[in-house]
């Protein structure tokens, strides 16, 4: 019997081995009828799910093909497609290249793709310059978290993933409430929230869920040129690129299950509709508890997308995001900012580290809407035209509380209200993009106008104050039931409100290289704003003009390698009016302000070295931000503009993979910001402002696989975030209160088969209890495991 199974193996050996000796590959280069590279092209079988997409250099390969006859295919949006009929005969390696005939670049297509020797990388993407730049080419700093970064450390949460950016940390979790419910983070000393989608507004009062997240765009400094006032920062904003259908059938099913209740699925199905046609589906349902003794998030994500491709001129592009979400939050826990704080340690808090002050009785649900519609129509070989249409819902029906410093050093009262708003944007934008040359000058060109809407509505009710909660004791005497709460609301209500704005804009930006080594950009643009304030029969408008410029210049030393890079950049706020009167509060007025306006130069080196293996960059910044308004020194009941923030600092970027199988993504900031110009009773003149944050970050996240032997498909990951200490209340009038400083690590162990992969993820791994906050004290979540199953298809 051993015999005969013996020699069954043999012969199944060498069967397997002769089929595999007979199996060819299809190789070749995709370029554009001007002889540059086409990163990232779709490379297909046409009616299979095998293929791959180009690498940075245009270059692909499909092993293990059987002989006989393909359609083999290459595409990628605002080009020609191109087919080509290849017979493959047994052993052999076809080389087979493409000449696509769209020569403006990268409108902004991804793919699923496994086949990337760096995983973590990305090379810069239409939505950062809206113009076809490759990153080195741009003098603009960004970080990029792509959708295999989110995968390896099994990232439920758009937080998780924006760990990896440099840079950036987070202040506030989600609270739900209307207008500005989303998380909050500190980026380059100011406050920032996600609320972009695909480089289009989009707001939401709570959590994005990341199934649908091709990558994360961090884009750095005041970016208003070309993104405008609404929905930007200081010190830049958060762009979420989704995923985009692609031209063969595939997909992924994944389930989530771990701590505090964790259960989680999703499914992403791609599907060609016919030749022209393409859908893809990607959803989800999360259950998951709090790590304290209440709260909770429950949500069903839905986000179909298409591509049709009308003709080889017109493509029509269309996503949509529907998230149903309902959560019990713990209420923020606020120290006083009008008395001389009573707080001077941070045991007190740790000793009610897992008390949530809350039940899940009082949740609030926050259902999002998010639809984008978009045109590419290909006018000539130099222009391109892409019309979208941007729409976004977000809604807030529920309680939000929090807990405000009696003054005491132990007490805080609840105050409570149930929240019932919507806020709805509208974005077109009509851009015209050129990639053409005057006499030996290359030009890249995008001229465009933007017309941006926003209403907020609110009718929920007012405040009242719902017990005392002693941090010595964990003693609570508030009604943490749904009945209690509306007993003490049943006679309260703030009245309808709404709040529009209008914002017209032009913009103009221009890329020109004098060599192939060096180029400069030039843009501007002119923002028309309107606002309208309505509250009963009372109704205020005003109207504001701002101009924001912005130039760079690029060399590179060694082309395609190594660029140095320095940027001038501006963004600007628009001011809401506000009530002002007299010193002895007669001649009440609604006061208009001019904008606030943001200034940054920013100097540094990228780098590309070893065949995309190593992407490194570093650069130092400073941003000035004039006319803020601040208080009238000589009339407390008035408010004037002339205070000034200065926010300096470094940041360090590394993506690497230095051998095959290992990942690196790590990043290092050191940040130095100040109130330079103030009313100095304000308490603020002089000291790092709380929306700072830390003054130094890291992130770190390192992943290998075997990728040989008998342990192939083997790996394990390790990583985390460090960041300094915070004064998260810091005024010279009141006081300061530290959050301190901490070390996370998290660690992964997978295995990834052919076609499944399988991640258990333990997060905290030392278990360390660690605050966030802005003049706030926000407990964060503690040693949790999750286990990942996947499956692709």
């Amino acid at each position: 019997m051993k015999i005969r199974f013996t020699a069954l193996t043999i012969i199944m050996e060498m069967f397997l081995w002769s089929a595999f000796a007979q199996t060819g590959s299809i190789s070749g280069i995709v370029t554009t009828t001007d002889g540059s590279s086409v990163a990232y092209a779709n490379i297909g079988i046409k009616g299979s799910n095998t293929g791959t997409v180009t690498d940075d250099k245009g270059a692909f390969i499909i092993f293990n093909l059987s002989p006989g006859t393909y359609i083999l295919f290459a595409s990628k949006i605002g080009s020609v497609r191109q087919e080509k009929v290849v017979n493959l005969a047994a052993g052999e390696n076809l080389q087979i290249n493409f000449t696509l005939s769209e020569s403006t670049g990268e409108l902004d297509e991804f793919t699923v793709s496994d086949n990337k020797i760096n995983q973590f990388y990305r090379d810069s993407v239409f939505i950062v310059s809206k113009l076809p730049l490759r990153d080195l080419e741009n003098p603009q700093i960004y970080n990029a978290v792509p959708k295999a970064v989110l995968r390896d450390q099994v990232a439920t949460s758009l937080s998780e993933g924006l760990r990896n950016a440099t840079g950036i940390t987070r202040l506030w979790e989600s609270t739900g409430r209307g207008g500005d419910g989303a998380e909050f983070y500190s980026m380059r000393g100011f406050s920032v929230q996600p609320s972009m989608v695909n480089g289009m507004p989009s707001v939401n009062n709570g959590g994005l869920d990341p199934s649908n997240i091709e990558q994360i765009d961090v884009i750095k400094g005041p970016s208003g040129t070309l993104f405008g006032s609404p929905m930007i920062s200081y010190g830049g904003l958060i762009n979420i690129t989704t995923k985009r259908p692609f031209e063969t059938l595939g997909g992924e099913i994944g389930f989530i299950n771990g701590s505090n209740g964790l259960n989680r699925v999703t499914a992403d199905v791609n599907v060609p509709v016919s030749d022209n046609t393409f859908a893809r589906v990607n959803t989800s349902y999360h259950t998951e508890n709090s790590f304290q003794d209440a709260g909770y998030r429950r949500s069903l994500f839905f986000a179909p997308s298409f591509i049709h491709k009308a003709s080889d001129r017109l493509t029509f592009i269309v996503n949509t995001e529907f998230l149903s979400r309902e959560s019990a939050n713990a209420p923020m826990v606020f120290l006083n900012r009008n008395v001389p704080l009573s707080f001077d340690d941070i045991a007190v808090f740790k000793s009610n580290y897992r008390n949530a002050f809350t039940s899940n009785e009082l949740s609030i649900r926050n259902p999002t809407f998010g639809m984008q519609a978009q045109a590419l129509y290909k006018i000539s070989t130099s222009w391109t035209s892409q019309t979208v249409l941007s729409r976004s819902n977000a809604k807030s029906n529920g309680y939000y509380h929090y807990l405000w410093d009696s003054g005491d050093g132990d007490t805080f009262g609840r105050f409570i209200s149930k929240r019932n708003g919507e806020t709805n944007t509208t974005d077109i934008q009509q851009n015209f993009i050129g990639d053409f040359k005057i006499g030996t000058l290359r030009n890249r060109m995008l001229i465009g106008v933007d017309y941006f809407k926003s209403d907020i509505l609110n009718s929920s009710t007012g405040w009242v104050g719902n017990g005392v909660v002693s941090m010595a004791t964990g003693e609570d005497t508030g009604l943490l039931t749904q009945a209690g709460v509306n007993n003490l609301l049943i006679d309260s209500f703030e009245g309808n409100s709404n709040a529009a704005s209008e914002i017209l804009s032009a913009y103009a930006s221009d890329v020109i290289n004098f060599t192939p080594y060096l180029s400069a950009m030039a843009s501007v643009r002119v923002d028309r704003f309107k606002g309208r304030t309505a509250y009963g029969s009372a109704e205020d408008t005003f109207t504001q003009t701002s101009v924001s410029p912005k130039f760079g210049l690029v060399y590179q030393p060694i082309r395609d390698k190594v660029s140095m890079f320095a940027n001038y950049m501006n963004g600007f706020s628009n001011v809401e009016p506000t009530e002002v009167t007299d010193l002895d509060g007669s001649n009440a007025r609604i006061k208009i302000f001019e904008p606030e306006y943001a200034n940054q130069y920013e100097f540094g080196i990228k780098t590309n070295l070893y065949q995309n293996r190593i992407s490194a960059t570093a650069s130092y910044y400073n941003i000035l931000v004039t006319n803020r308004v601040m208080a009238d020194p000589e009339n407390i009941n008035n408010m004037i503009q002339g205070a000034e923030v200065l926010s300096r600092g470094v940041e360090i970027s590394l993506i690497a993979n230095p051998i095959d199988g290992l990942n690196i993504i790590a990043g290092f900031s050191n940040n130095e910001s100040e109130v330079v110009k103030d009313n100095a009773e304000s308490g603020y003149l002089g000291l790092r402002p709380e929306e700072a944050g830390p003054e130094r970050l890291i992130n770190f996240w390192g992943s290998y696989t075997i990728q040989t032997g008998r342990l192939k498909g083997l790996g394990f990951g390790l990583g985390g975030n460090s960041a300094s200490e915070h004064k998260t209340l810091h005024r010279s009038n009141i006081g300061s209160f530290v959050l301190p400083a901490y070390q996370v690590f998290n660690g992964t162990i997978s295995y990834k088969g052919n076609q499944y992969l399988i991640i258990l993820r333990g997060n905290n791994l030392t278990n360390q209890m660690y605050f966030t906050g802005w003049s706030s004290i926000n407990p964060q979540n503690l040693r949790n495991v999750a286990l990942s199953l996947n499956y692709q298809f």
